[in-house]
């Protein structure tokens, strides 16, 4: 497990004022440890349910995500960061990391322009009955 990816104490240090104190309910799993999880998701581009079991169950790995997100979490906590030194001002994003939707780039083989009724109704039949048809019985059973 040397390739996982875990905070430092110094990161640690600096995230952990951000985090929500006294929440209600069931003890919570080890912030650091789901904080580490997240970061491993985003950084290796798998999904969710791909997280490795060491940084908790993955449900909850997401669902703290999930919640953060909501409540502005990472935003206090970039802005943390980048005020204390550790991230970095610019970013380079490459196209091959940019995702789209299988129907993004259009159809299959691009636009095709069809003719109109009338032109096809006009032009000889692409396709002609088989004469071995008349001849086959009508049913097979």
């Amino acid at each position: 497990m040397a390739d996982l990816f875990w905070l430092s104490d110094e990161q640690w240090a600096v995230i952990e004022p951000f985090l929500p104190r006294n929440q209600p309910g069931p003890e919570r799993k080890d912030d650091r440890r789901i904080i580490s999880g997240i970061l491993h998701v985003i950084t290796a581009g798998c999904r969710w349910c791909d997280c490795p079991d060491t940084y908790g169950p993955s449900t909850t790995v997401y669902n703290r995500f999930n919640r953060w997100s909501r409540r502005g979490f990472w935003r206090a906590m970039l802005a943390a960061l980048a005020k204390a030194g550790w991230a970095g001002d610019a970013a380079a994003l490459d196209s091959t990391y940019v995702r789209a939707h299988r129907s993004a780039h259009g159809g299959k083989g691009g636009l095709a322009r069809r003719p109109s009724a009338r032109r096809a109704a006009a032009r000889r039949p692409r396709s002609t009955r088989s004469p071995t048809s008349s001849v086959a019985p009508a049913s097979f059973c």
